[in-house]
Parts: C-alpha cells; structure tokens; sequence
C-alpha cells in the first residue's frame, strides 16, 4: 500500500475515479505551490492536467525545480496527449478513463523505477531528506538553509532513528573530539534545526535527562 499525494485542479472534482477502486492511502489537495510545502509524506503524485494544460505544466516543473523525489504521474484528456513533452519532467502520463488495474500497474512501475534509480547518498523519512553529496536537505520539497554543523546533526540523527544521543555524544560524532566548548551548544543547535523544519521540528524529541533523537512517524500519523 503507497501513500499518494493527489493535486486536484478543482476542489471536489475526482481526478483519477478508479483510483479509489485500489487499497492505498490517497490524500487530495487543491493544486498550488503553497498546499504542495504542507502536503503530508507522500510516495507518489497524481497531478491534474485535464483542464488546465499551462497551469499543470508550470506546477511540474516548480515541483520538479524544488527537490520532487518521489515520482510523478500526469493526469490528462486524450485531447491533451498532444501537450505532453520531457519539459514536464512527469514520470508518466495516464487518461482518466483509466481502470484499476492499469493505475495500479502504473503505480507499481513507478515506484520500483524511483527505487532502482535512488541514490545511496539520499537519507529520507517523514518529509525531511538529507543529499549527501550535495550538502543539501529538503523538508517537504522546500529547501533547507542550514549551516555546516547543523547538516551533519541532522544528517547523523537521521542515519540513527529513534536512538537516543547525548549532549556529550553529538559533540564527539558531529562537532569532533577535538571541540572543547560547552556541552550546551548542542542544545542551541538543535532548537535552531527545529526552527529551520518548521512545522516538522518536532521529529527532532527531546529525552529529559538523556538527550535528543529523530522520531520516526507512523504512517497512519502523517495522513491524519
């Protein structure tokens, strides 16, 4: 079962109506730049393009321009099959009229090419992913601007989810053994890398008297 993110170009209307025929989590959401930042976690897009050809192009490439990472399927009219070119930057395209079992093949595909063509150097849970190679995070396809240190703090709890650091030991994997400042800076730095989530600073937990972790979402909490 995926979690699909479905960008609808009018409220109300069924973009994909044997879509909900399948057994996976579908969340709908008006299609904007702003609702797409506050979109939950999601492993797949559906994006409308039935009515509005330009409109959706431009949301795709924005999308695609922004950090998208998980794939994305074009919805559209056999008359707009014309309008479909690479600039989209769509995985797939798909009618409709589409049934079941062709969505859910197209799915399925989709999917497994994002696994095979993922890169090892990608760290992602719950919205947030960490780019190695690139020093570079995203939280929910926004880009994050963060400083060294505060990359590798949450490169390093996200490489350990749901174990629990000390102050003392974050100094010594993330600052060095040679740091010889106050243990406490930890504590700014992690309410600074809170600040910089935003409304997912709190997968960053605190453990009173013991020190900090990454809390790992149930699936079911992020599409609440």
């Amino acid at each position: 079962m995926a979690h699909l993110l479905v960008l609808s170009a009018n409220a109300g209307s069924e973009v994909l109506p044997a879509l909900s025929l399948l057994p996976h989590k579908i969340r709908e959401i008006e299609a904007s730049p702003a609702n797409i930042v506050m979109a939950p976690s999601h492993d797949l897009v559906f994006l409308d393009a039935k009515r509005d050809l330009a409109a959706a192009k431009s949301l795709a490439r924005v999308m695609r321009t922004t950090g998208l990472s998980v794939p994305l399927i074009v919805v559209v009219t056999e008359g707009g099959l014309a309008a479909m070119s690479h600039e989209w930057g769509a995985d797939d395209i798909i009618l409709e009229s589409a049934g079941p079992g062709e969505i859910e093949a197209r799915i399925r595909l989709a999917l497994s090419r994002n696994k095979g063509e993922s890169n090892d150097e990608l760290i992602s849970s719950a919205g947030v992913v960490v780019d190695e190679a690139s020093y570079s995070a995203r939280v929910d396809g926004r880009p994050m601007d963060l400083t060294l240190i505060e990359f590798e703090l949450l490169k390093y709890l996200m490489q350990h989810p749901g174990r629990v650091f000390s102050r003392a030991q974050l100094l010594s994997e993330v600052w060095g053994y040679g740091y010889a400042g106050e243990t406490r800076t930890v504590d700014v730095h992690i309410r600074r890398l809170r600040a910089k989530l935003g409304d997912r600073g709190g997968l960053i937990g605190t453990e009173y008297g013991r020190g900090y972790r990454f809390n790992l979402l149930k699936d079911e909490e992020a599409y609440v």
